[in-house]
């Protein structure tokens, strides 16, 4: 009968105590965060390494929210743009619980480059060339202000006088409501609910064996004559 009883609270154990959930990384389940102000992007995990400035209210799909900076993509691999890995700084970024329709900025600048005056004999034709560059971000080093674009396979900077005029991406900035920082920081209630859980299973668990002790008589001893 012990033994019946023991196997029973085991049942109960294994049946009201929830597994762990596996964590699913950020890469599985598409994570994106939203850059709603100066959000760097960096090309190694280091305040040195900055390349540009994110366009504002466009996001970044996040490959590893972990530590300081988290590990990021931004753009696809469709020409003429092409996908960029890098880092930015976790606490700067807002991270939502929705993959946007249009995470990232598509845009293309074309920039006319002019060649010194040739006299009366030279041409517009000869003297003025275009070259369009697929746009990611800009950043100002010197008081001067650069663009980082693309131009076939090639990424690098190019001098601007202003930025360049985009839409801003405003479709889904009521959903975020300054959800800010490392979505992992969400899992401790989760951890306390389990708790409660294991107690309240464990209590269930001594109830059953204590009813089905006492419902257990000992046999009558025989009365000898």
């Amino acid at each position: 009968m012990k033994r019946s009883i023991f196997l029973f609270i085991l049942f109960l154990t294994t049946v009201l105590i929830p597994a762990p959930r596996t964590a699913a990384s950020a890469a599985d389940d598409g994570t994106y965060a939203v850059a709603t102000g100066e959000v760097w992007f960096y090309a190694a995990a280091d305040e040195e390494e900055k390349l540009f400035l994110l366009p504002e209210t466009y996001y970044v799909r996040v490959l590893d929210a972990g530590g300081t900076f988290c590990t990021v993509e931004y753009l696809t691999d469709d020409a003429p743009y092409r996908k960029l890995l890098g880092y930015c700084r976790t606490d700067a970024l807002i991270f939502v619980d929705f993959v946007p329709a249009r995470p990232y900025l598509r845009k293309q600048i074309t920039v006319t480059y002019t060649l010194p005056d040739s006299g009366s004999l030279g041409s517009d034709e000869f003297t003025k060339f275009e070259r369009t560059f697929v746009y990611y971000g800009d950043r100002y080093d010197g008081g001067q202000l650069y663009l980082y674009v693309l131009s076939g396979d090639t990424f690098g900077y190019i001098p601007a006088d202003a930025p360049p005029e985009f839409e801003r991406n405003d479709d889904y900035l009521s959903s975020v409501s300054g959800e800010t920082g490392d979505p992992s920081a969400e899992g401790p209630p989760a951890n306390a609910v389990q708790i409660v859980v294991i107690v309240l299973a464990c209590v269930a668990a001594v109830a059953v064996a204590v009813i089905l002790l006492r419902g257990k008589k000992p046999p009558r001893e025989q009365q000898e004559f």
